[in-house]
């Protein structure tokens, strides 16, 4: 059972979330239900569109203290929105082609019932991204499975790979480097330590992946209390 204490904060991160919820011009506060347990934050309600609720996630894992965020907002589209799995599927790969950050190569593209699922290939992290950013502000999407793979080009060299990574870390203002460890496992890298916030948590990966021949990365950082 959790402690007083911990009752009383998890009180305090369910205020802090609202308010950014309310502060988050893209979502409807009233539309969405705050639960708050040891510090892991539960989104239910409903949204009218995937990007609202996409929106609402991030929102939350902008708090303080939050360690995690269960998302169980569902999509109901207004009628207006209401697209057919054809030209939602004819919408997604339009998207694709005009995202200058999304590779050249083909991805195959899945729609059934409005959710779209993706496979493919990339090399880099940030196009895999490219790809959520660019289909899920899609008007008619009701959910989104990435399952694009990155492959990179080239092979790490990891005689330096690790100390760059460290110094990339340590020039990067929003990570507190000395709490996080860096292991280099031929292409794959391993993440441990302490961080402040999840976001924090989510900017190491990013800078991780910045580094040229990564095909995987594991984040073991923890978010402290």
């Amino acid at each position: 059972m959790p402690t007083s204490t911990t009752t009383r904060t998890d009180q305090e991160i369910q205020s802090a979330v609202l308010d950014e919820l309310a502060w988050e011009p893209r979502v409807q506060p009233n539309e969405i239900g705050v639960t708050v347990a040891e510090g892991v934050v539960t989104l239910t309600g409903q949204v009218d569109s995937y990007a609202k609720k996409w929106a609402a996630e991030r929102a939350a894992h902008r708090v303080a203290r939050v360690r995690a965020v269960a998302d169980d907002l569902a999509v109901r589209l207004p009628a207006t929105a209401e697209r057919t799995d054809p030209e939602l599927a004819t919408a997604v790969a339009r998207a694709l082609e005009w995202d200058a950050f999304v590779p050249v190569r083909p991805l195959e593209v899945t729609v059934s019932g409005g959710w779209v699922t993706l496979h493919g290939e990339v090399e880099w992290e940030y196009q895999r991204r490219a790809v959520d950013r660019a289909v899920g502000r899609l008007t008619g999407v009701r959910g989104l499975t990435n399952g694009i793979t990155v492959r990179p080009a080239v092979r790490p060299h990891a005689e330096d790979l690790a100390e760059r990574i460290v110094d990339a870390l340590a020039r990067n203002a929003a990570v507190d480097d000395e709490r996080v460890t860096v292991r280099l496992h031929g292409d794959t890298v391993l993440l441990e330590g302490v961080v402040h916030s999840v976001p924090e948590r989510a900017e190491v990966e990013r800078t991780v992946w910045s580094a040229p021949g990564i095909h995987e990365v594991h984040n073991h950082l923890v978010v402290g209390r």
